[in-house]
């Protein structure tokens, strides 16, 4: 089993990588869903780690329909994440009907060149999953991240369930959102996938001593503003134990 762990820093990142995960997608800003991690961050990360690095490219939090500055961004950001050895980039674009853009996902595969395409959660945005599906093997994407159009994946297994037998090999179904040590066996039973994500997140206390409690730099008084998101490496280490060891984690 390929377990992808979900990180938001370098630190977090290399906690993963020691905790058994096979590899990594690298983001920034949690609070958004994950958007695209810095250059620093990808540069570090590749520095630093010895397991494949997907990178997440997003540019803004909200929906998956983009301006042409937008999508020029992302283009950008992906040549910089071929330049600097990144594995996998993890993306995904819609229009505004709730299609598929396969005319930019096109765009985007050509702009990542050797890099492995992953198509995130867009895809549980979409207006129809197994058009969606088709739609990102034709454009060559070779995996999809979805929790089945529900919330979690685990409510989402019987379309998880479909998707895989729609997909007959011919694309990676990779269920993620809310896997954890209560589900993970099940999840895995029920649909035979053989790739999973997850953050295995917690929160860990910051360095700082002195805290200013009448201020929430977010604005969001339910974020802990001196705690930092790190992955819980041992529900990591023990989820690597469920499994066999799988080694063509690209």
């Amino acid at each position: 089993m390929i377990i992808e762990i979900a990180v938001y820093s370098l630190e977090a990142a290399i906690i993963a990588q020691n905790a058994g995960a096979s590899r990594i997608e690298l983001c920034s800003a949690p609070a958004e869903g994950g958007l695209t991690p810095s250059a620093a961050t990808l540069r570090l990360a590749k520095k630093y780690l010895n397991i494949p690095i997907h990178a997440m490219i997003r540019p803004r939090e909200g929906d998956f329909c983009y301006s042409v500055k937008e999508f020029e961004t992302m283009l950008l950001d992906i040549t910089a994440a071929g330049i600097l050895g990144i594995d996998g980039i993890v993306t995904g674009i819609l229009l505004k009907d709730g299609k598929v853009d396969a005319e930019r996902m096109k765009m985007v595969i050509e702009a990542a060149g050797k890099m492995n395409m992953t198509f995130h959660r867009a895809f549980d945005m979409a207006v129809d999953p197994f058009e969606a599906l088709e739609s990102l093997i034709q454009c060559g994407v070779q995996r999809i991240l979805t929790s089945g159009g529900k919330q979690t994946a685990f409510e989402g297994l019987p379309l998880i369930s479909q998707l895989v037998t729609k997909a007959a090999g011919r694309i990676t179904i990779m269920p993620g959102s809310g896997i954890n040590l209560h589900n993970v066996r099940e999840i895995a039973n029920h649909t035979g996938i053989k790739e999973m994500h997850l953050s295995a997140k917690k929160y860990s206390e910051g360095m700082m001593e002195y805290r200013n409690p009448a201020i929430a730099m977010g604005g969001n008084s339910t974020v802990p503003e001196y705690e930092l998101l790190l992955p819980d490496a041992e529900v990591i280490s023990t989820i690597r134990n469920i499994f066999s060891t799988n080694t063509n984690c690209n």
